[in-house]
């Protein structure tokens, strides 16, 4: 288990400098299912990737641990929710209300240092790289291989509202198209914190295919969930947390559910929604969290998805999945499994050779 919060750029330059390029020509295949052997399940048309910029701490969102010493548990109590057994954070009345409607990954871990940038490359790809080559984001794949015959001149996946995460060291986070040129189309608003997903439903009913949704532009001088509350640039605490963070979400994404619920949209929409990596499950001297890369929680619906379930726990602290551990590369290929690419699917490599598009096996229990 890591013990080493990682919170300095220079600590990131030095695991960037030594990441091995993992991505390209690695054999996957022996990870994914055979075709025809996973369950059935209505094919998404569409998905809404919302990054949850910083790293929600999982203890004091959508993972609770009560019985834990106060140090461990934070100052949020638990509330119960429409599923039984299941709760939320106090910070989520709305999404209390509509537990029926997305499940909860509650085991997602990376092997990599917990440090913004190599977690945005697996969310965002499902491949750690180095400078280069520079994998595609899901969105780019998933445009390459949707666009009609003839092709089509606008690209359908979209970045919104913020084109890029400002995270302090100048490399890929994985949000363009890589090698396969077709770069997503950036969709700028004047986004207040409680409406970051407003027009978000109103762009899936217009032909996009994915949309990326940035909550937030940077980790550093301004509220994110990257609550070190150490001050100077990194000064966002727990107050804030509870006071702009998570209720711009809870309102946010419980809105975007409900609106594509109302319009019949949601059965074929895919929404996913979560950070870069988790937060220490101890509280710092300074009374936040640091960067954690052992264990967090993504929230999963539509496209398929059953309401109300729990794929994998963490352990008593939440310091670690206690069982189904779920990678970032999993994540990413359950998205691309609720698309309905195939297993065997492939895309041209950055020297025209056919690579997997499917970076590790679905999460399938989801459906």
């Amino acid at each position: 288990m890591l013990t080493t919060s990682w919170t300095t750029s220079s600590t990131r330059r030095d695991f960037l400098r030594g990441v091995a390029a993992g991505a390209v020509g690695v054999p996957w295949a022996a990870a994914v299912p055979a075709s025809g052997s996973a369950p059935a399940r209505p094919r998404a048309q569409s998905c809404i990737l919302i990054n949850m910029v910083g790293g929600p701490a999982h203890l004091d969102t959508f993972d609770p641990k009560p019985a834990a010493p106060s140090d461990i548990r934070g100052p949020f109590q638990p509330i119960s929710t429409q599923v039984p057994g299941l709760h939320l954070s106090e910070l989520f009345p709305r999404l209390a209300d509509l537990t029926d409607r997305f499940s909860l990954i509650r085991s997602l871990h990376m092997e990599a240092p917990p440090v913004h940038e190599c977690g945005f490359q697996l969310l965002n790809t499902g491949r750690l790289f180095r400078d280069g080559p520079e994998w595609p984001s899901a969105g780019s794949v998933f445009d390459y291989l949707c666009q009609p015959a003839e092709g089509s001149k606008e690209p359908r996946s979209i970045i919104t509202p913020y084109a890029q995460v400002e995270t302090g060291i100048a490399t890929s986070r994985g949000e363009g198209s890589g090698w396969l040129k077709r770069e997503p189309l950036y969709w700028p608003r004047a986004a207040a914190p409680y409406d970051f997903l407003a027009g978000v439903v109103e762009r899936v009913e217009r032909g996009a295919c994915f949309i990326r949704v940035n909550q937030f532009p940077t980790v550093f001088d301004a509220p994110s969930w990257d609550c070190h509350a150490v001050g100077g640039s990194l000064r966002t605490n727990l107050a804030d947390i509870r006071d702009i963070v998570a209720p711009s979400f809870d309102l946010a994404f419980s809105r975007l559910l409900t609106d594509l619920d109302d319009r019949g949209l949601l059965a074929t929409t895919l929404v996913v929604a979560t950070g870069e990596f988790g937060r220490t499950p101890r509280l710092n001297p300074h009374g936040g969290r640091d960067h954690w890369a052992e264990c967090w929680t993504a929230l999963v619906a539509g496209g398929g998805v059953q309401g109300g379930r729990i794929i994998g726990t963490s352990d008593a602290t939440g310091s670690e999945p206690r069982d189904r551990p779920v990678s970032l590369p999993e994540l990413v290929a359950t998205i691309f499994y609720a698309l309905g690419i195939p297993p065997e699917a492939t895309l041209p490599g950055p020297r025209g050779e056919p690579v997997l598009v499917y970076p590790a096996a679905p999460v399938t229990e989801l459906f």
